[in-house]
């Protein structure tokens, strides 16, 4: 094989290697709606598919989170199912947030003592805002909107 065969040879391998690699970015660059219906996630959580409704009625087209009797006043309860944490810092007045500490992930353990707690690290967050009150966490719980529909708690 000459030299000019084989720079011929190398230039080929690369032009295939560069066509390759730029179908696989445009391809990466493709809709995030795996379903193809050209709705777009935009990084958003995905809105419930099968929402099942639960027993007493219409819940107005939310995720029933669970019972307003779960949450006590001053305190909060762990949704497991639905990866959320709902408190009540006074009665009547929810606010939910998704379970999970805003440091490195962890689920959230626990709502005791006046704070929404990760065993992780310590980190310990406001009942009522979800901002951190004891690192390391830095940035507050992600807040998640959450009604009252009779006896149930509803992600908005």
């Amino acid at each position: 094989m000459s030299r000019e065969e084989a720079v011929t040879s190398r230039r080929t391998l690369l032009a295939g290697v560069g066509a390759v690699g730029a179908v696989s970015v445009l391809a990466a660059c493709g809709s995030d709606d795996p379903a193809g219906t050209g709705a777009a996630n935009n990084g958003a959580d995905p809105e419930p598919t099968d929402q099942a409704e639960e027993p007493g009625g219409d819940t107005g087209g939310g995720e029933v989170v669970g019972k307003v009797s779960d949450v006590p006043v001053g305190g909060g309860a762990i949704f497991a199912a639905t990866e959320m944490v709902v408190t009540q810092p006074t009665a009547g007045q929810f606010r939910g947030f998704r379970a999970v500490c805003t440091h490195q992930g962890c689920p959230i353990a626990s709502v005791d003592s006046g704070t929404i707690n990760c065993s992780c690290h310590g980190s310990k967050f406001a009942l009522d805002s979800g901002e951190p009150r004891n690192g390391p966490a830095t940035r507050p719980l992600t807040a998640r909107e959450v009604t009252v529909k009779g006896d149930d708690i509803v992600l908005a």
